[in-house]
């Protein structure tokens, strides 16, 4: 399992599940249609990957197509992680 989707399901794992994997949480699960996690949730979701990652996740992007599955969240966080870098390394 590559290091990032272990770090996201371990996040999710610890702080949704309270430390449960009874190992039937698939990596395409929908977390809102599985009850992991409601709508105060996703704004939790966002404030601890803001705080893991350093990144910035704005209101438009808060949408299912990137929070709401284990694959989906390291999709995202590599789009978001790979623009952050690239954004500092071209400031003078």
């Amino acid at each position: 399992m590559p290091a990032r989707e272990y770090e996201v399901r371990a996040l999710i794992i610890e702080n949704f599940l309270f430390g449960e994997d009874d190992g039937k949480l698939s990596d395409d699960d929908s977390f809102l249609e599985k009850g992991i996690i409601d709508s105060t949730g996703i704004l939790e979701l966002v404030a601890l990957l803001e705080g893991k990652y350093g990144v910035k996740i704005t209101n438009n992007e808060l949408e299912p197509e990137n929070l709401d599955s284990i694959n989906k969240l390291v999709r995202f966080l590599g789009r978001k992680t790979d623009l952050s870098s690239t954004e500092t390394r071209s400031r003078p």
